[in-house]
């Protein structure tokens, strides 16, 4: 088996209103799809992580720089595929969009080798720990509005996101740490108002300095916040090392960091209490597992970054059904999976079989199950793809 196209898809829509968060607001949904294709007909889909311009770069990054390393390799030589990549690659960069683009392309490869092997990824990795996993939905994006807006906004929109089924909610700050505050009060009480057992996560997208986040996780901590995301630049290792020692609600971040040697330097210095790698951004499933065993060499639980169209949330599902527990026990510690509960086409019509993950959740407590088809087990459908596909 030889692979003879790497095809690379920018799917975009005009969003239903605006959305943001601490570093921008954005009007336009943007997906950015791979496709290994094989001389036997088979072939593999991946996700690179990216929005908008950014997704258009990567798009030649996959076509002009990978395409023609791969073109005649064996797709189910994917270690090996993805070794030689990254190591013509990484002269040009070890991290951000040249990773990105690699991304896709591995994991479009896994992809390819559950179809040959007629088995879901999970059975590849090692088996299913579990065929469920609980969701949490995150949603309260910023807007142009008014912080008394936000708040009244953010509570009715916590509470919904509760009813729906969800078991936990993630909320956006970055209007500034005083009002943030205001608005992470407004969440906390939405979801008391529906829920009481339910946690509520603030993800910052690094939009603070070390100061203002103590002044932020400080209030957290006082309204039991689960987690506090981001909260800092991603570069800032001694400024998570800081938020760590000094706050008692717990630290996650990773989503911009690449590859096991990045990594590797966040875990050895021991700023996160919740590791939250991208498997679309830090080099595909791949470096995932490498980075995977990593976090869990250094005792640090993992609750993947998940963004984008079905087919990111399928591979993140593979993943989650084959992460061992940490630590193990009669009652372990459980991930979740990220659920973005704003407009998004390319993750619920995307597929010629959707996922229905509103549905799973609201009638399975909460719950979504594990594809189990071949690969990602999921089939992105054609005629979709056509009609959003926009030109490089």
């Amino acid at each position: 088996m030889k692979i003879v196209e790497v095809r690379s898809v920018v799917l975009q829509y005009d969003l239903p209103e605006e959305l943001g968060y601490s570093q921008q607001y954005y009007t336009k949904r943007t997906a950015h799809l791979v496709e290994v294709i094989t001389d036997e007909g088979i072939s593999g889909w991946g996700e690179c992580f990216g929005p908008g311009n950014i997704a258009m770069a990567n798009k030649g990054i996959v076509e002009k720089v990978i395409q023609p390393l791969i073109l005649g390799d064996d797709p189910l030589d994917r270690d090996v595929i993805w070794h030689k990549v990254y190591n013509l690659m990484r002269d040009h960069g070890q991290k951000g969009m040249p990773l990105q683009a690699l991304s896709g392309v591995d994991i479009a490869l896994w992809d390819i080798a559950g179809k040959v092997m007629n088995q879901p990824i999970h059975k590849l990795i090692g088996g299913a720990h579990r065929t469920e996993v609980s969701a949490y939905g995150y949603g309260m994006m910023l807007k142009r509005e008014s912080v008394e807006d936000h708040v009244a906004r953010f509570t009715d929109e916590a509470s919904a996101i509760i009813d729906a089924g969800f078991n936990a909610v993630k909320m956006k700050v970055g209007l500034g740490a005083a009002s943030d505050v205001k608005l992470c009060e407004a969440v906390a009480q939405g979801v008391a108002n529906g829920n009481g057992e339910a946690k509520f996560m603030v993800d910052a997208n690094h939009c603070y300095t070390t100061s203002d986040a103590f002044y932020v996780g400080r209030a957290l901590e006082e309204m039991g916040a689960y987690w506090f995301e981001e909260p800092v630049a991603p570069e800032d290792h001694a400024g998570y090392k800081e938020l760590r020692a000094g706050l008692k609600v717990n630290i996650s971040g990773g989503e911009a960091e690449f590859n096991r040697w990045g990594w590797r330097a966040i875990l050895e210095n021991r700023g996160l209490d919740i590791a939250q790698p991208e498997v679309c951004a830090l080099g595909g499933i791949s470096e995932y597992l490498r980075v995977l065993a990593l976090c869990h060499a250094h005792f640090t639980p993992v609750i993947n970054h998940v963004w984008g169209s079905a087919v990111a949330v399928a591979t993140n599902l593979q993943l989650l059904a084959a992460m061992p527990a940490l630590p193990g026990g009669l009652h372990p510690w459980e991930p979740m999976l990220e659920f973005d509960t704003t407009d998004n086409r390319f993750r619920d019509q995307l597929l010629a079989e959707p996922l229905d993950i509103q549905g799973q959740v609201k009638r399975n407590n909460g719950k979504v199950l594990v594809p189990t088809a071949p690969g990602i087990g999921v089939t992105p459908d054609e005629a979709f793809i056509a009609e959003y596909e926009i030109d490089g």
